[in-house]
């Protein structure tokens, strides 16, 4: 770790994201609590008087970095991130090039969260395009989407890349022995497919991965693969899909169990279990997402994220630091270079 022995240090974009300041500073003091070691960055005196509403000894514990500018959701990302030099997200990857921190997460303007982590730290030798690894609850197991956002228009190179980097992510992060890796399709045979599925899969069959095919949409609920490799506008689809619905499940149990005073108490029975499923398919409960491929631990929020997403996002950062993430992304990188050729 950059920052020597003891837990890591997740530098924070507190400027990043439809509710910052105040919620990501809330979340940074949840994550302190709770034992992490957290750096805030942004408007210095902004950072302050919000952490002056928190304990005072937690407070203090909480490092902040200034930082004048910062990128807005809607702004064109990558020239924001060239114009604006004193931008937190800018401020917080040039603090972990520098060892002042081990991973940074932010839940601001993804594209600049990206943009600005390839032009700090740059890409891990070998590797073509970082993608967005998202982790979604499914039956029995994690399942790892990858690539969710960051490449919306791949080639098949590309996507044998997503499948080394999904599973040594899924094995280091999850503890999944040989991830069992699908290529997201339009149907499980292997003529179904577009042209880049159809150039993948005779691949990744012939690879070192343990492929277990072609995998459609309603097969991923239900762990058929730990790791599911597409181009990044599928694998956001998918992400937001299942976002949607499951807010739209509960909200109809929710509806029904109040539509009748004998569904109510029944409702008040079920309440535990129905929490803990709630929890299950939070996506508060992971909090954030990396960006695997570049030279540091970058992590990617959701845009709308709340003071327990930061938390989460903050925990999930320190277990990869502790993993040694980084070596295995290259190893990885290393693997599927091999199979490329």
């Amino acid at each position: 770790m950059a920052t020597g022995s003891g837990e890591p240090r997740i530098i924070v974009d507190a400027m990043g994201g439809d509710h910052a300041p105040d919620a990501i500073i809330e979340g940074a003091v949840q994550a302190t609590i709770a034992g992490y070691r957290v750096v805030l960055v942004g408007h210095e005196s902004v950072i302050r008087a919000g952490l002056a509403r928190h304990d005072g000894a937690v407070a203090k514990s909480v490092e902040v970095i200034d930082a004048p500018e910062f990128v807005a959701m809607d702004e064109h990302a990558a020239q924001a991130v060239r114009a604006k030099r004193g931008a937190s997200i800018n401020v917080a990857m040039r603090a972990m090039k520098e060892g002042r921190g081990d991973a940074v997460f932010s839940a601001g303007n993804s594209g600049a969260v990206m943009a600005s982590a390839l032009f700090t730290l740059g890409r891990l030798e070998g590797v073509r395009r970082p993608p967005i690894a998202a982790v979604l609850p499914v039956q029995g197991s994690q399942l790892v989407i990858c690539d969710t956002g960051a490449n919306v228009d791949c080639e098949a190179d590309h996507l044998i890349q997503f499948a080394y980097l999904g599973s040594r992510y899924s094995e280091r992060m999850y503890g999944v022995a040989a991830p069992r890796i699908g290529l997201v399709s339009n149907g499980e045979e292997e003529s179904k497919g577009n042209a880049l599925v159809l150039a993948v899969h005779p691949r990744l069959a012939a690879s070192s991965l343990n492929f277990v095919g072609n995998v459609e949409g309603r097969d991923l609920p239900f762990g058929k693969c730990d790791v599911a490799v597409c181009d990044g506008f599928t694998g956001n689809l998918i992400l937001k899909l299942a976002e949607g619905m499951a807010s739209f499940c509960f909200g109809l149990v929710r509806q029904v169990v109040m539509s009748r005073p004998h569904y109510k108490l029944a409702g008040a029975v079920l309440r535990p279990g129905l929490r803990s499923v709630s929890r299950g398919l939070d996506y508060t409960e992971h909090g954030g997402a990396p960006l695997l491929g570049v030279n540091g631990n970058v992590f990617i929020g959701h845009g709308s994220s709340n003071a327990k997403a930061v938390l989460s996002a903050i925990r999930i950062a320190s277990r990869a630091v502790r993993a040694d993430l980084l070596p295995e992304m290259q190893d990885a990188v290393r693997q599927s270079l091999v199979a490329a050729n």
